[in-house]
């Protein structure tokens, strides 16, 4: 199920924000948290029954190696059995062709990614569940263990506005944030602030996001002879798509969330204002680089070990980042490019920055928009290929099939009256639009306040009802041409 499909919003989602206040005031605050479990299995169950299956084992599976924590003394070889089992699981499900050819050489059957059960959010999932294994082991180890409820953990797992694309919460943050809510009634200044949240994130990603993939989709499939100028285009409405399809689904979540009375961790910052990589990394997916942080970078040392451990710790991180994303060559790639960036960072970070600041932001901009090539590429061909187009300083026309395929759907009655009443050819109407919306997604990614920022002191006024009804009315509208979440994948 989608957030952004007709039954997402107009039926699941309004269910179970009002469905959760009502059965929290029946239950003081037992039948809310129930209820949420119920909603959430039936959201992860939507996309299929034996997903969900593997995923309930799963739960069971880790809540049962916890339960052993206060049982038996050799707590650490239990955690540690327990990370190589979600690593494992992860591994298998979202890195298959790994195993094909063994698998067919065993059992003699063809085994592909359709005829064996990949749970939607494996990787979130995943990162969820060791999260709390080794938290709850260092807790054990501490004395500081407090009981978690299977209710709790498994919503803890499986909170339909988080577990397919994260963020990625901390167990004891969230499982607070959970008994907390219970005990609130409905709260209109949260429910305010939920619902423009929802609607801003709703917009991102059908407005903004779904747009601008039209650019990249065809820029992507008909590299050669691109030009600079095109080829410019395609690479920067990439950088701008993932942006707003990512952040707009986190803001999504946030504004469900919200209207839950449950604050879940902030993942984007407005990243594209960033003056370095290290910057860069402390706005983008802020919750990964935390877990990376603590459960990868730590572990090994961190900076406490020399600079060139310090170095090559860093390396390891961005490696497994790629690796997480995806076992392709390009992202691989990828994150080997963050890596080496972020090591030079630090080097040069004493020198740069006395340099101007419009000068180091557009170098790390540059950056982040060449290494998005990799991670978008089908191939490293198809990178290199468009790289190549974009520094060979063929300024040609904007492609004309580019306009044709990227003008938005919803803004061909516009197109329509241009050409009807000017005769403006459709290349000239389709041209100043497809211009018009990547160069508004630069300039709010950059400059305009996130949502974050927006809804900190949120008061609603005539102006912003007015305004985000408009909005979601106009997605409404839209979700005829609904889209998977880029990070769905992941």
């Amino acid at each position: 199920m989608s957030f952004n499909s007709y039954f997402f919003v107009l039926v699941f989602f309004p269910v179970a924000i009002i469905g959760y206040h009502m059965m929290n005031k029946l239950g003081h605050g037992r039948f809310g948290k129930w209820f949420l479990l119920l909603m959430s299995l039936w959201f992860y169950g939507y996309a299929g029954l034996r997903g969900l299956f593997t995923i309930a084992i799963s739960i069971v599976i880790n809540y049962g190696l916890y339960l052993l924590y206060s049982k038996v003394k050799f707590k650490r070889t239990l955690m540690i059995l327990g990370v190589i089992l979600n690593i494992l699981a992860l591994i298998y499900f979202k890195y298959l062709f790994f195993l094909e050819v063994t698998l067919y050489e065993l059992t003699g059957t063809q085994l592909t990614y359709t005829s064996l059960i990949v749970p939607l959010g494996i990787s979130f999932i995943t990162f969820s569940q060791i999260s709390f294994l080794v938290d709850s082991y260092k807790d054990a180890i501490d004395g500081n263990a407090e009981k978690v409820s299977f209710t709790d953990y498994a919503l803890y797992v499986l909170f339909f506005p988080k577990v397919t694309v994260g963020p990625i919460a901390l167990s004891k943050d969230f499982i607070k944030e959970i008994n907390k809510a219970s005990e609130i009634g409905v709260d209109w200044d949260n429910i305010s602030k939920g619902l423009y949240a929802f609607t801003l994130g709703l917009t991102k990603k059908v407005l903004i996001a779904d747009s601008l993939a039209h650019y990249a989709d065809w820029g992507f499939s008909n590299v050669e002879g691109l030009g600079t100028l095109n080829a410019l285009i395609v690479m920067v409405s990439y950088t701008m798509q993932i942006y707003f399809d990512f952040s707009g689904f986190c803001d999504m979540a946030l504004g469900i969330s919200k209207m839950l009375n449950i604050d879940i961790p902030i993942n984007f910052n407005s990243p594209y204002r960033a003056l370095s990589i290290g910057e860069f990394w402390d706005r983008w997916h802020i919750t990964l680089t935390k877990f990376f942080t603590k459960y990868v970078y730590i572990p090994l040392g961190g900076n406490r070990k020399g600079k060139i451990r310090t170095y090559v710790n860093i390396l390891i991180v961005f490696l497994v980042s790629g690796i997480w994303h995806g076992a392709a060559v390009t992202f691989i790639i990828w994150g080997l490019m963050h890596g080496i960036a972020s090591c030079i960072d630090r080097v040069i970070s004493p020198y740069a920055e006395k340099l101007p600041k419009a000068i180091r932001w557009f170098v790390t901009f540059l950056f982040v928009n060449v290494a998005w090539v990799f991670f978008r590429a089908t191939d490293v061909e198809n990178a290199l290929m468009l790289l190549k187009e974009l520094v060979s300083f063929k300024f040609t026309p904007v492609n004309v099939e580019l306009v044709a395929k990227a003008t938005p759907k919803g803004y061909e009655l516009v197109q329509w009256l241009v050409v009807e009443f000017t005769k403006i050819q459709a290349y000239y109407s389709g041209l100043p639009i497809i211009l018009a919306i990547l160069i508004f997604a630069i300039f709010a990614g950059i400059k305009m306040k996130n949502t974050n920022e927006r809804i900190e002191n949120f008061k609603p006024s005539s102006k912003t009802v007015l305004v985000t009804v408009i909005l979601f009315v106009w997605c409404v509208i839209s979700l005829s041409e609904v889209s998977t979440f880029i990070y769905v994948n992941f």
